[in-house]
């Protein structure tokens, strides 16, 4: 039996368009709206003109990966009996050119993990593996995503 949900939200450029020197500018700004939830600002980086203090699709995607991780990684433990007492994640995302278009390459996760049973620290590592096997967004791109787990009692 196959199983579908249907997530829908909208996405509206909030920007101007502006001249400068003759040429044409188009700010680079929008919103992201998904009912019951509150809106996301955002942008493009500042490298490719936009404005670096708003979310970008870059960091919404690294966003993505780090939220999906830990939400499935807690799935696992609460299944395996691991009691989480943290977890923290640091994340990069690299864009590069490969087969000739800019796209992001990789991404590489670092949760931090204190556990509460010292004696569960292997199991705990483990199951970092199982949650990026079933991580939705993991397996939803073709990047590379590395995750490179701390656990610590």
């Amino acid at each position: 039996m196959s199983q579908s949900h249907l997530f829908e939200g909208g996405l509206r450029w909030t920007g101007t368009a502006n001249e400068l020197d003759g040429k044409l500018k188009l700010e680079r700004a929008l919103v992201i709206d998904f009912p019951g939830k509150p809106p996301i600002r955002g942008s493009s980086p500042a490298v490719f003109n936009g404005d670096d203090g708003q979310h970008n699709p870059e960091s919404l995607m690294i966003s993505s990966l780090m939220a999906c991780h830990l939400l499935t990684y807690l799935a696992v433990c609460e299944r395996a009996g691991i009691r989480v007492v943290s977890y923290e994640d640091r994340a990069t995302g690299a864009v590069a050119i490969k087969d000739g278009k800019l796209r992001m390459v990789q991404v590489v996760l670092r949760p931090q993990v204190t556990i509460a049973d010292a004696a569960q620290i292997e199991r705990a590592l483990a199951s970092h593996d199982k949650a990026h096997a079933n991580c939705i967004m993991a397996n939803s791109v073709h990047i590379d995503v590395k995750v490179e787990p701390v656990v610590t009692a």
